[in-house]
């Protein structure tokens, strides 16, 4: 006899805490991306952000995309509880069984706690998933209990703050999780590495599977625009340096700034732009004062990601002076705009960027280091021009949407030991739509 469910594509619930969110650009394209194929996915967030649709134009304007994310209100207060009460009512006369299962899984493992981790869950289990995929490690180690409460195995990213700062002080964080978990996805070797290093074995599916770019929509200036970089060989015009990525501590901006201050030391004309906010804006300024380079730096704060590659196509280098990192999506989209980078060697960073060949790769926490590459590229238009159009060509060839999802697609069709597609779906065919099923 075929077992219940087995006649039609598996149910894939992807997991975040916001959604959609303007530095997780990544989620929302992996989310379209396995729509397009067909599969059965779905989004479900702690928080829906509907207002930031406008952000993701692919998003805003994909009515069945929208429909398939679920989750709470951003907004709290009433709304969050007249909402829980809806789901509550509903769910319950729909798939009662199923709900009674949520509500004695989370009472058994926490206790009275447990009627609200019970609530929380309520959409996920209405959606009755195959399979719940928590995009990021530290919701795993919080919410491993969805996948007990919708009767699910459950599978998780880990993408660099969760393995590489995250509960850092107690050497079992992750036990449960690997305990538990029936499939890990890793953006690249150094988190697999530091992974093992928390505890983690392969007795479960693993994959390596990078960030993707779309260089189709993601094109480099035309050097004819009269827009596309600053300073050439003997010009006086100021190289272009930018930087991307929130205001946090881990992406290294005093270093940047350090590195920055013995350019202009050395009579170095050129302007650095930071996109993104966060909570370390104060200290960022602080330090901008305190090295005196205010006429040259200017904090943009958070833009959205059409700005972004804007941005991307007047600049002349990226420099990101991290000192942790996962992958870095911003790194790999500038060098498929054909924009050199300059990084440091922060975790899986090396992986990211071929040193010598798209840009330069230095000790963390090395100023010295930075402004030493940064000299040899500021002073040397051709060197970057070559490197710019060698960055693209690697996005081209290693970092394409189409892979990435074909390697999520055989990722979870190993966790269920089934195929995730329809028979016969392709590119640009929708995924079944029926919630209650």
């Amino acid at each position: 006899m075929t077992p219940p469910g087995r006649d039609r594509p598996p149910r894939i619930v992807l997991v975040v805490h916001d959604f959609p969110k303007a530095s997780e650009t990544f989620i929302v394209q992996k989310f379209l991306g396995l729509l397009s194929r067909g599969a059965d996915v779905w989004v479900f967030a702690a928080r829906v952000h509907p207002t930031a649709w406008r952000h993701f134009p692919d998003l805003e304007s994909h009515a069945e995309a929208r429909r398939r994310v679920r989750g709470w209100p951003a907004e709290g207060g009433p709304a969050l509880w007249g909402a829980a009460l809806g789901q509550l009512a509903r769910t319950g006369l729909r798939h009662p069984a199923p709900v009674l299962r949520c509500v004695r899984a989370e009472l058994a493992a926490f206790g009275l706690e447990g009627l609200g981790r019970a609530l929380f869950a309520l959409p996920v289990v209405e959606l009755r998933p195959d399979l719940v995929h928590l995009e990021f490690g530290t919701a795993a180690v919080h919410r491993m209990d969805l996948g007990t409460a919708a009767g699910a195995p459950v599978t998780a990213s880990f993408r660099g703050y969760d393995l590489n700062v995250y509960g850092l002080d107690d050497p079992e964080t992750y036990a449960p999780v690997w305990a538990v978990l029936a499939g890990a996805h890793f953006l690249g070797e150094d988190l697999l590495a530091r992974a093992r290093t928390r505890g983690f074995t392969r007795g479960i599916p693993t994959a390596l599977i990078a960030p993707a770019v779309d260089t189709t929509r993601l094109r480099p200036a035309d050097p004819t625009d009269g827009d596309s970089g600053g300073g050439d060989d003997g010009g006086d015009e100021p190289v272009r340096i930018l930087g991307i990525g929130r205001l946090h501590w881990k992406k290294g901006y005093e270093f940047a700034l350090h590195a920055l201050r013995r350019l202009a030391d050395d009579g170095v004309a050129f302007e650095y732009r930071i996109l993104g906010d966060g909570p370390f804006e104060d200290a960022v300024r602080a330090c901008v004062e305190d090295l005196e380079l205010g006429d040259a730096v200017t904090l943009v704060g958070l833009v959205d990601h059409a700005q972004v590659r804007k941005e991307l196509r007047r600049a002349d280098v990226l420099l990101h002076a991290a000192v942790s990192e996962g992958f870095c999506n911003a790194v790999l989209e500038a060098q498929a705009m054909a924009v050199p980078v300059v990084c440091t060697d922060a975790d899986g960073l090396p992986e990211n960027v071929d040193d010598g060949v798209t840009g330069r790769v230095v000790p963390r926490r090395d100023p010295y280091a930075m402004a030493d590459a940064l000299a040899d590229l500021v002073r040397d238009a051709p060197l970057r021009r070559r490197m710019g159009e060698a960055g693209r060509r690697r996005a081209a060839e290693h970092f394409t949407p189409e892979g990435q999802i074909d390697r999520f697609l055989s990722f979870f069709e190993e966790v269920l030991g089934r195929p995730v597609l329809p028979s016969g779906a392709g590119r640009g065919v929708a995924a079944p739509s029926d919630p209650a099923r």
